[in-house]
């Protein structure tokens, strides 16, 4: 047994290959390409390692990362970090699950489209909503199909937009409208929230659909019932893209007649991992079940009456003509969807409601405390769930940068989105953040401010 992980390539195996096929050497494989347009001698990049030599140098580079594991974070805004229980690592490490693609066979993929089929259910009952798809690459780009949909539904263009919604969103947005021909109209905030009095001013028998987004992005809960009535009113699609692990302890958006609803499954039991693979979420009516991009997975029997599981309502462009089909979508993310029915399964409705209230609960405090800091004050006085606004005295950028020294990960610096909000940071609290942490973050703050 080779101590190697990999096994190199030698000489002898280039040989081999070479004659297999037919070919004198690695150039003759180029020979098509004319030669004014290749590349003429050594591409800039460092000497090749041994392996044992390459382990040792990427261990140092990772090492220069301010990891979760080595630093205490306060960093939300999209991506957060919760407890995850070992069993969800566990079930997904297994060989049947991490080499799976997509179950066309239904007879061989049983447990793969069981699993889909549960992350389905328990995302509906945690949206109140009446369908859901087998997941989407993302919540964002999960949201700017929302709006495909609400486009298709109302066969109206004009999407009406909340500035609360999280910036990378509306970007995504921004670029679908481009090819879709979509009008993309922004509603201001005020005061951390959605205008309801601008909505209703904007709001017309030509909207497809409201696009919000409760707790937003700057954490505060928004008003959908005020906003589901404006949205409604021109028979326009209410959107609403949210936090799911909120949905712990917040009514769902399927209980304040929501159309579609999308969000990142991310907070359930799936890591930061700098920015991915995450996880979005598609929930929707029964109305609108036919128009769902992606897969669903259905439940069925078989000719001996058994319970069996089988891809349906296949509306995606690898199974249907191209004109037809609700999106381009062609896969999906089956492990980090098993990833998190693990979670949502090991915790349970009472598990999750915990978890809600304790994120829930240390944010609170952690925005009490921060606001005896000398030099920190709470930007809005909104419900919020687990991120809230603070202004400081100096920079958030200079702030962040003295935190990282003594360990810790700051908020997120709104000043990146607009110079005005040079002094403003996000702060995320979820429940893997003790009590003597936030104090010692304030304790930090204090001697930097």
């Amino acid at each position: 047994m080779t101590k190697f992980r990999y096994l190199p390539m030698t000489d002898q195996d280039r040989k081999e290959m070479l004659k297999t096929i037919g070919v004198g050497s690695v150039e003759e494989l180029f020979a098509e390409i004319p030669e004014e347009v290749r590349f003429q001698g050594e591409l800039n990049l460092p000497q090749a390692m041994s392996e044992p030599a390459l382990v040792r140098h990427m261990a140092r580079l990772a090492g220069k990362n301010a990891s979760l594991d080595q630093y205490v974070s306060f960093l939300g805004a999209g991506v957060y970090e919760h407890h995850i229980p070992s069993v969800v690592n566990h079930v997904i490490s297994r060989s049947e699950f991490y080499t799976a693609y997509t179950p066309y066979q239904p007879e061989i993929s049983q447990g793969e489209l069981q699993a889909i089929f549960e992350f389905q259910t328990m995302i509906c009952e945690l949206t109140g909503m009446e369908a859901a798809n087998s997941s989407m690459y993302d919540g964002f780009t999960a949201l700017a199909e929302a709006a495909s949909v609400a486009a298709g539904a109302s066969r109206q263009k004009k999407m009406i937009v909340s500035e609360t919604i999280h910036p990378e969103a509306v970007q995504i947005l921004q670029t679908n409208a481009k090819g879709f021909g979509w009008e993309i109209v922004m509603v201001p905030a005020k005061d951390g929230v959605t205008d309801i009095e601008a909505l209703r001013q904007l709001a017309d028998e030509k909207t497809a659909a409201v696009l919000v987004q409760s707790p937003n992005f700057l954490g505060n809960i928004e008003d959908l019932k005020g906003i589901e009535e404006i949205a409604h009113a021109h028979k326009g699609l209410l959107i609403v893209s949210t936090n799911p692990l909120s949905l712990g302890i917040l009514k769902p958006p399927g209980q304040y007649k929501a159309d579609i609803v999308v969000g990142d499954a991310q907070p359930l039991g799936i890591p930061a991992s700098f920015g991915g693979p995450h996880c979005g979420f598609f929930a929707t009516t029964k109305k609108l079940m036919r128009k769902i991009p992606g897969r669903i997975v259905g439940q069925t029997v078989d000719e001996d009456g058994v319970r069996g599981f089988v891809l349906t309502l296949q509306a995606r462009e690898q199974h249907i003509r191209r004109d037809k089909a609700t999106s381009n979508i062609c896969s999906n993310q089956a492990l980090m969807a098993l990833a998190a029915s693990v979670y949502m399964s090991a915790l349970g409705k009472k598990g999750m409601q915990e978890v809600a209230w304790l994120n829930t609960k240390k944010a609170h405090y952690a925005q009490k405390r921060l606001s005896q800091v000398p030099g920190v004050r709470p930007v809005y006085q909104q419900p919020f769930f687990n991120e809230f606004v603070i202004e400081l005295s100096r920079p958030a950028a200079e702030v962040n940068q003295a935190l990282l020294r003594h360990g810790m990960i700051g908020g997120y610096d709104l000043g990146k989105l607009n110079p005005a909000w040079e002094k403003q940071m996000l702060m995320a609290v979820t429940e893997v953040r003790t009590k003597e942490e936030i104090d010692q973050l304030a304790e930090r703050l204090e001697e930097i401010l």
